[in-house]
């Protein structure tokens, strides 16, 4: 009997997990298996979570997205955001994290479990607080990890854990000052209770207790990055690096136990940056699935992040990245809504599809080509069917109708599309 999905791998068991998504990524089963052993593909799958259909994140596999939602002490409206999960399900992303930092955050996780079939993340650092209703410097090692334990029972299939951010690599930020300093809000937390107690980071000096949980329930360990860079001054700089390294010997370890990892990544980055940091990662961290936010290629467009992260993210995933999480236009603003989140989705799915077509993942140019050849023919209602976003695109349409139905309001009759269909079928033309 296997523990995990990368134990029976590496015993040459195949998986039902690894059916479903061999299948659904048109991968051969061998191979699928051999990248899972390897840690080079996540299948992302607790025992509990019971309603999934899994996913593979890594290697030679289609760039997935993930949607970030939850409630916090200002916006606390759990009815909202489970509306928010229905309407990231019915938009095809592949997962879900539950960033919920106040209230009763077990009972919208247990639900969100519970009628998820894509996979779940949490972040139980952000928990901790609110569900052990302590002040941050009074909560113990072992309470930290009851949460952790806690949300693995509740069949969270990868969680973030900021592991890499020990004590030395605090220092490190301390010595190199930074213009936004820590960003990350677990790893901010952390920060702030190993300078409050004067202790290391529980997760990186206890790792193999946390391995036990994740390995009894085969969670995936998303190992966070705690010093990833909140402005583009403070890309690659010592400590990012710094984290990096460790998070690779980290990666090591949890293979050992056959725990899954993947590696978080940058944050906002100048776009000549990125690729270059795709690279790093996997050469440290040793062919990890790579998981990034963005990154946001500037720091200026506040309203607009969606659209700055969908620019890094594809150039990102075009050189390795495995694993995109959306940005809304609320970023670093509010906590976004439904119609903050849709356009989030679209974008990080828009630069999902745009690396896999770069990276020859196969079928991806298919979609494409089929939305040209509507396009051939002036065949609207196909244009609109096939669009990432027939909603928007269907609306477009019907708000500005032409004289002529196969054209539209921008070219009308001289459309390029449907002039050159006739004059190829030797066809009489008249524009006027």
């Amino acid at each position: 009997m296997y523990t995990t999905q990368m134990d029976a791998a590496k015993r040459g068991i195949i998986t039902e997990q690894m059916r479903i998504v061999a299948q659904e990524e048109n991968i051969d089963i061998e191979l699928l298996r051999q990248l899972v052993a390897n840690g080079r593909v996540a299948i992302p799958a607790n025992k509990q979570h019971t309603s999934l259909s899994p996913k593979g994140v890594g290697e030679k596999l289609r760039t997935k997205i993930n949607v970030n939602l939850g409630v916090s002490k200002d916006c606390c409206d759990l009815e909202l955001e489970l509306e928010k999960v229905k309407k990231a399900i019915d938009l095809k992303a592949e997962a879900i994290m539950d960033l919920s930092c106040y209230g009763k955050t077990q009972e919208f996780r247990r639900k969100l479990i519970e009628i998820s079939p894509i996979m779940i993340g949490t972040v139980p650092m952000y928990d901790a607080v609110g569900m052990l209703d302590k002040d941050l410097k009074d909560i113990t090692v072992d309470e930290f990890f009851s949460v952790v334990e806690r949300h693995a029972e509740d069949g969270v299939d990868f969680m973030t854990i900021h592991c890499g951010m020990n004590r030395q690599t605090a220092e490190r930020v301390k010595k190199n000052k930074r213009l936004t300093n820590i960003v990350s809000r677990g790893g901010s937390l952390l920060f702030a209770w190993m300078e409050l107690n004067n202790q290391e980071n529980p997760f990186y000096e206890y790792y193999d207790r946390l391995l036990d949980i994740c390995e009894k329930y085969d969670v995936t360990i998303s190992l966070g990055d705690a010093c990833r860079p909140g402005s583009i001054n403070d890309s690659t700089d010592a400590a990012q690096i710094e984290e990096l390294i460790t998070l690779g010997e980290l990666t090591k370890r949890a293979w050992a136990r056959n725990v899954q990892i993947m590696i978080e990544g940058p944050g906002h980055m100048a776009i000549n940056e990125i690729a270059a940091n795709m690279q790093l990662e996997k050469r440290l961290c040793h062919g990890a699935p790579f998981y990034v936010l963005g990154p946001l290629v500037t720091d200026v467009a506040p309203g607009y992040d969606h659209i700055t992260s969908a620019i890094g993210g594809a150039i990102a995933a075009a050189n390795g990245a495995d694993f995109l999480c959306y940005v809304t236009p609320a970023e670093h603003l509010r906590l976004p809504n439904l119609d903050d989140m849709k356009e989030g989705i679209i974008a990080a799915r828009i630069a999902a599809h745009a690396a896999d077509i770069a990276k020859g993942i196969p079928g991806a140019r298919d979609w494409d080509n089929q939305m040209s050849a509507a396009r051939a023919d002036v065949n609207f209602p196909r244009m609109i069917e096939l669009a990432i976003d027939p909603e928007k695109a269907r609306k477009y349409r019907e708000e500005s109708m032409p004289e002529c139905e196969d054209t539209c309001t921008m070219c009308g009759k001289m459309c390029p599309m449907k002039n050159m269909k006739k004059i190829l079928n030797g066809d009489d033309l008249s524009i006027l």
